[in-house]
C-alpha cells in the first residue's frame, strides 16, 4: 500500500504562490491531474498560472480563472487543461464538460474547486488544498501519493 506525502508550504505574496506552481509543474507528466482546494481569492488561479509557466505554456496567452466558461485549454510542450467546478452542482454537469478525456488525456488537469466532487478524482491525484493566513499569506498543503 503506498503512503501519502504532505508538503506544507508557507506563500508570503501572490509571487511565491506562482514560484510553489511552477516548482510542483516540474514534477508533473501527461496524465496527472492536480485538484485545487481553497476559498473565494485563496490563489488557485494564481498557482494555476505557476503551473502553465512551468509546464511551458505560452507566456503570451493570459491563464485566467474559466469559473464562466468552466475550461480553459493552454498548449505547450505538455498542454495544461484548466477546469473550474465552481458553478457546477451535479455530477452529470461536471461529466458532460468530458472530464475522463481530460484527465486521461496528453496533458495535465487542473481543477479549481475540485473539493465539489471529490469521488470524481483517483487515488493519483495531486491535491492542494490553498488556506488564507493573512491578506497576502497563505497556507500551501500539497498531498501526494508515495
Amino acid at each position: 500500500m503506498k503512503d501519502q506525502e504532505e508538503e506544507v508550504h508557507v506563500s508570503e505574496s501572490p509571487e511565491d504562490t506562482r514560484e510553489l506552481g511552477r516548482e510542483l509543474a516540474k514534477r508533473l507528466k501527461p496524465g496527472d491531474v492536480v485538484a485545487l482546494e481553497g476559498g473565494l481569492g485563496a490563489g488557485k488561479t494564481l498557482f494555476v498560472q505557476g503551473l502553465a509557466a512551468g509546464l511551458g505554456t505560452d507566456p503570451g496567452i493570459p491563464v485566467t480563472s474559466p469559473s464562466y466558461t468552466l475550461v480553459h485549454e493552454y498548449p505547450g510542450p505538455v498542454p495544461l487543461f484548466h477546469l473550474d467546478f465552481y458553478r457546477l452542482t451535479r455530477k452529470e454537469s461536471v461529466l458532460e464538460l468530458g472530464v475522463e478525456e481530460y484527465f486521461d488525456g496528453g496533458g495535465v488537469s487542473a481543477v479549481e474547486w475540485a473539493e465539489k466532487f471529490a469521488e470524481l478524482f483517483g487515488p493519483e491525484t495531486i491535491w492542494v488544498k490553498i488556506e488564507r493566513n493573512a491578506e497576502e499569506r497563505r497556507r500551501i498543503t500539497i498531498s501526494t501519493i508515495a
